[in-house]
């Protein structure tokens, strides 16, 4: 019989090591530098494509802005597939250069169709899931959800560095100069991925389990995360459909494209005020759902006010701060809300779904925003924005309050089979995910604080029955 383990508590381990770390930011610009790229015409082309052949259609304005959406959406998962058989690094070097291509097209094109074709193109360099799964080799699982931050708030920055900056460069340089600018974020993306990323993974990882089309069935009849990708759709939804309408009315209430920042730059910079009070407030409280419900009021409310809006301008102003305000608020809950929901084995699986239905939102909002301006005007753009939102709130409303997960660990000494503790460890009540790292003598918990007995756990790793 082995030595019992030893129960004593231990402290979190070590930090991120340095190859961690560098793993991380250098995932994180290649990430921000491509979302930048796609991101940085949002604020100006649906002014810009009334000097292309064919850009006084709306639904076609509209189909450009969302078109990256629909072939990222198609090519994440091949994609992700070339990077397990090709390796990491060529697929996102590659996926790199098909953006960069793309932003060649768009920055020649003299008509909306070969825009079309430009933006389509790029997104069709789908490497999320190439960057995400590169991020899981690179790193160990203690620390990985840290990794996973850094790589997601770099895509809010970048974000709203474009709303202020994408205004400016138009003057600067115009639609083609941006295009090309993307372009040239590309081919530095790639130098990160040459120069900078590390190469080899931290330790061997197992192949993957025959069961994972059952782990994908699992997810995709998870009703919690139904809820939550359906939420992420409408999200970006209303928010690719908002900027084909509201840049043209910011020009139509007498502030040329070159001012935008001006309204962009107070409003993202309050929003993010008015945002962490109410995160900081979900966390330490336990009121994730509360927060979130009451962001979706706030945006219902906002889909409603944005139609009398659009004729006043300091009305507009305010309307597109309480936007962002909610929108910053549900952008950072939604992704936290699918870790803490999906099953410990299913997670990449979840993260996958969750990915290809943000990307269909935005294709899907920049379609039928540009339709309906078209067809509808731009009333019914946010009559539609509001139905959304308003269906998505009843099935918030009734979504179960998410666990208080929490982080424990323990020094266990040496364990001779550390597998076969974790998979007991993961069926006592509360234990959600159990990691033993047999060479530092330590186990790692994710726990529901709500629900787990560490009396129980403590009895396990000691020996005791």
């Amino acid at each position: 019989m082995p030595p019992a383990p030893s129960a004593a508590p231990a402290r979190d381990p070590s930090k991120m090591s340095a190859l961690e770390l560098r793993a991380g930011l250098s995932l994180a610009s290649i990430f921000a530098l491509r979302m930048l790229g796609l991101f940085l015409i949002l604020p100006v082309f649906a002014v810009h494509a009334a000097t292309l052949e064919g850009g006084g259609n709306y639904a076609l304005v509209g189909l450009a802005i969302g078109a990256y959406g629909l072939t990222q959406a198609i090519l994440q998962l091949p994609f992700g597939i070339a990077s397990d058989r090709y390796g990491r690094k060529p697929a996102i070097i590659a996926g790199l250069l098909v953006f960069a291509a793309g932003s060649l097209v768009a920055a020649f094109a003299t008509d909306i169709y070969t825009t079309i074709l430009g933006r389509a193109v790029q997104g069709a360099g789908a490497i999320s899931a190439a960057v995400f799964a590169f991020a899981a080799d690179l790193t160990r699982d203690e620390h990985r959800t840290k990794i996973m931050a850094i790589i997601g708030s770099s895509i809010g920055g970048v974000f709203a560095l474009s709303l202020v900056a994408a205004p400016v460069l138009y003057r600067l340089i115009g639609m083609p100069g941006i295009f090309a600018l993307t372009g040239v974020l590309a081919i530095a993306a790639i130098g990160v991925v040459w120069l900078i990323l590390p190469d080899a993974a931290l330790a061997p990882h197992p192949a993957p389990k025959p069961a994972e089309p059952v782990r994908l069935g699992e997810v995709l009849r998870d009703v919690e995360l139904l809820r939550l990708n359906f939420g992420i759709f409408v999200l970006h939804s209303v928010q690719m459909a908002m900027f084909v309408v509201v840049p043209l009315a910011l020009v139509r209430l007498g502030l040329p494209v070159d001012r935008h920042w001006e309204v962009y730059l107070p409003v993202v910079l309050g929003s993010f005020v008015l945002m962490l009070p109410a995160v900081i407030y979900a966390d330490r409280k336990g009121q994730a759902k509360s927060v979130f419900v009451g962001a979706i009021v706030l945006m219902l409310a906002v889909q409603i006010a944005l139609g009398p809006a659009l004729g006043n301008l300091p009305l507009l102003v305010i309307v597109l701060l309480l936007f962002f305000a909610s929108f910053n608020v549900l952008e950072a809950s939604l992704p936290s809300l699918v870790s803490r929901i999906a099953p410990p084995g299913a997670k990449g699986a979840a993260i996958g779904v969750y990915n290809t239905t943000q990307s269909l939102g935005l294709f899907c909002g920049g379609a039928a925003g540009g339709l309906l301006l078209q067809y509808a005007g731009e009333l019914a753009v946010f009559v539609c924005g509001s139905a959304l939102v308003l269906a998505w709130l009843l099935l918030a409303a009734t979504m179960t309050n998410p666990p208080v997960i929490g982080n424990r660990s323990f020094r266990v000494g040496r364990v001779t089979d550390p597998d076969h503790l974790s998979r007991n460890l993961e069926l006592l009540p509360g234990v959600r995910e159990a990691v033993v790292l047999p060479d530092e003598g330590v186990l790692h918990l994710k726990v529901n604080l709500e629900s787990w007995n560490e009396t129980e756990v403590r009895k396990l790793i000691g020996g005791e029955a």
